[in-house]
């Protein structure tokens, strides 16, 4: 799953470069577009330490994340913290928001069937209704404050007849205390007990506690507190 070298940089900045327009949750680019500008984008690289006590779940990722310069860098620490908090030896970042059949995160099985679709942000109801129909778990990991509320409002009473997705949200105030952590190398370690997420830097922590909108009766993985 994870490379090094120019080989790792020219396949992650494919797979990983985002950009934001109007509404940076929700608006996604042709392919086409995607491939031209991944040329631009920045270049992150993270040593991400996990030790998830409530899923037993401990190793250090080597991470390259492409940033295009129209994403944010909330958007850039969203995404490594749904990895620190999903973390598994076959998750992988997909192209989210340049294409409509790969979300943001997702993790297959060795047959290639999806386990876990992850989206950030705002994304289109009928974008997720086709990702609950394609993963056996869609999650949606919501953050913006007074907008991502509004978006729930708006689409709670259809994304809740979904039996295998679960929405959570982080807080405006966790999002931009994230921010704060970006560099172009970091070093970062992530502990997750009794499902609050919290996130070591340089002189620097950061405590999470998402919160659950919508989730499967009895969830699998049992992620986070509702």
């Amino acid at each position: 799953m994870l490379r090094s070298g120019s080989e790792a940089d020219e396949k992650t900045a494919q797979s990983s470069a985002q950009i934001d327009t109007d509404n940076p949750y929700n608006d996604r680019l042709p392919t086409a577009v995607f491939f031209s500008m991944a040329l631009n984008s920045t270049t992150y690289k993270a040593e991400l330490q996990i030790s998830d006590m409530d899923r037993h779940y401990y190793a250090t990722h080597a991470l390259t994340l492409a940033r295009h310069p129209s994403e944010t860098e909330e958007r850039l620490m969203v995404r490594l913290l749904a990895f620190a908090m999903f973390a598994d030896e076959r998750l992988q970042f997909g192209k989210g928001l340049s294409s409509d059949e790969e979300p943001d995160l997702w993790r297959k099985d060795l047959t290639g069937e999806i386990l876990d679709w992850i989206e950030l942000g705002q994304p289109d109801e009928q974008r997720i209704r086709r990702a609950c129909g394609r993963a056996r778990h869609v999650i949606v990991v919501n953050y913006g404050g007074r907008a991502a509320d509004l978006w729930w409002e708006k689409n709670a009473v259809s994304l809740s007849r979904s039996k295998n997705l679960t929405v959570i949200d982080i807080a405006a105030s966790s999002v931009s205390a994230l921010a704060a952590l970006a560099e172009r190398t970091m070093r970062l370690q992530c502990m997750i007990q009794d499902h609050q997420v919290q996130v070591f830097g340089v002189d620097v922590q950061v405590t999470i506690d998402p919160s659950v909108r919508v989730a499967p009766a009895q969830s699998l993985r049992n992620e986070v507190r509702g």
